[in-house]
């Protein structure tokens, strides 16, 4: 009787340790299955972790070097934590500010170095959480690539940059006010009058001289004879005085809008001018303008004797300086509407920058109309030497004035 009741029991015992074998190979096993965890944020600053704001997207995208133009601001997400300190050494010109989470933490006062606690900005007691790291150079460009980050016992920096390295006092502000128009307004309001007044005695002593200058109608005729001023000497005292002032006109537009010269290494290293000194920049930025259109004519001339084309040297400058000279007397025109319009009408900046680059092509595209009724530049002789003497000094000046920041 035994035996009968013990044989379904086995049976049934058998079927169950079967049934769990199936779904032991039929169910995937989910205890031995591995997931990588996602990496953990890294506590300091990461030299491609830059970030930039795209202004049309209300956005910030990654920077990329060599694609996109300097800005004034970068961006990056640091991970901080109160009572832990993280250094922050770079670089900075006088100016740059630096923010976390929108507050401002440092301000440099003089151009030099600088370690800055990125975790005096966080109450205590806060626990760690990643924060909006800006760096911000309201004249010019931050150098990011001074920029490095270390924790205390645990960082890379030399006892030597460290002892260079002056610890930043942080700045209570609640954030940073872009720079108006207005606070640089009043020095180059007084050259643009200064200048004007310059202009006013030049049309009264030269009055003859200048209208030639004015000649509207021979920059737009189709005329090939000989124009009055294409055949005159180009160093005139006249012209070199009317040279002066639109140097200084084009000075007065170029540091109004902020186009800094002055960030090229070259000439940051042989003059060394502060960015505050508004009318030290107008100066340094005349000099060059001055020293590029008197230069010009050594280009002209060494050039037209490469390509054997002594014929035209003469006429090629003349034309220059004359379409420079006539459409650098709007220049002042616009430097008065940007500085008046600038803190109402932000789209005027474009404005002018457009006119700098409006002026930098008509000038070529007119000494190439004057240089085509000479001779045909379907030669391609003297296409070559347009091209050198022309073209590719525009592009220069374009990357140098016009497309040295984003809009």
């Amino acid at each position: 009787m035994s035996a009968l009741l013990f044989q379904p029991a086995a049976r049934l015992l058998y079927w169950f340790c079967c049934l769990l074998v199936y779904l032991s190979l039929a169910l995937p096993s989910r205890a031995v299955e591995y997931r990588a965890l996602p990496p953990a944020a890294a506590p300091g600053l990461t030299a491609d972790g830059w970030l930039l704001h795209d202004a049309v997207r209300n956005r910030l995208i990654l920077y990329l070097p060599g694609y996109h133009a300097p800005a004034h601001a970068y961006y990056q997400w640091v991970r901080l934590r109160a009572g832990q300190p993280l250094l922050v050494s770079f670089a900075a010109r006088r100016g740059l500010s630096i923010f976390v989470d929108n507050k401002l933490l440092f301000s440099a006062t003089r151009t030099g170095s600088y370690t800055v606690d990125l975790a005096l900005a966080l109450p205590r007691g806060q626990a760690a959480a990643m924060h909006l790291l800006a760096v911000w150079q309201p004249e010019g460009y931050p150098a990011l690539s001074s920029f490095t980050s270390t924790m205390p016992g645990k960082g890379t920096l030399t006892k030597e940059s460290a002892s260079r390295a002056q610890v930043a006092t942080p700045v209570v502000s609640a954030q940073a006010v872009p720079r108006l128009a207005t606070l640089q307004s009043q020095p180059l309001l007084l050259v643009l009058l200064l200048l004007g007044l310059l202009y006013g005695a030049v049309r009264s002593a030269y009055p003859a001289g200048l209208a030639r200058v004015l000649q509207v109608g021979d920059l737009f005729g189709s005329t090939s004879d000989p124009q009055t001023f294409l055949v005159r000497p180009a160093f005139t005292l006249l012209n070199l005085v009317l040279v002066l002032l639109f140097a200084l006109s084009l000075a007065l537009l170029l540091t109004a809008l902020h186009t800094d010269f002055g960030s090229l290494p070259l000439v940051n290293q042989l003059l060394a001018v502060p960015e505050s000194a508004t009318l030290l920049r107008v100066l340094l930025y005349t000099g060059l303008i001055v020293a590029f259109v008197l230069g010009k004519f050594l280009l002209v001339e060494a050039l037209s004797y490469i390509f054997d084309l002594r014929l035209l040297a003469n006429i090629h400058y003349r034309e220059f300086l004359r379409t420079v000279l006539l459409v650098g007397l709007l220049v002042p025109v616009v430097v008065l509407l940007y500085l008046s319009l600038n803190a109402y009408w932000p789209p005027i900046v474009n404005l002018a920058n457009g006119f700098v680059l409006i002026l930098l092509t008509a000038t070529v595209l007119r000494v190439a109309r004057t240089l085509h009724q000479q001779a045909s530049l379907l030669n391609l002789h003297l296409f070559a030497y347009l091209c050198a003497t022309e073209i590719l000094p525009l592009a220069v000046l374009l990357k140098l004035i016009v497309f040295t920041y984003p809009a």
